[in-house]
């Protein structure tokens, strides 16, 4: 099973899954992360790939002891229901 990673040079997480590439792109700033757009490819649809792609993301930044401002509404609706992460939040 693939892992997600941080692909800094096209400031974006990535999660690879049976030849396609779901991501989570961002904007970085003074201990600060912002999510702005998270997409996942059509054939990957309804298979939990996007969840999987944000519970790495944040787990990683988290790692990194950055805070997040989710201006993605994928990465903000996967926070607001998973209570764990909300404390990331700026």
């Amino acid at each position: 099973m693939s892992e997600v990673r941080d692909n800094s040079a096209r400031h974006r997480f990535e999660l690879d899954v049976d030849g396609h590439t779901a991501f989570a792109e961002y904007r970085r700033e003074a201990g600060t992360i912002t999510f702005v757009h998270t997409e996942v490819p059509p054939e990957l649809g309804g298979r939990g790939v996007g969840s999987r792609l944000a519970k790495g993301a944040l787990d990683i930044v988290r790692g990194e002891g950055l805070t997040v401002v989710a201006q993605c509404p994928f990465i903000a609706g996967y926070i607001a229901k998973h209570a764990e992460y909300q404390n990331l939040l700026k």
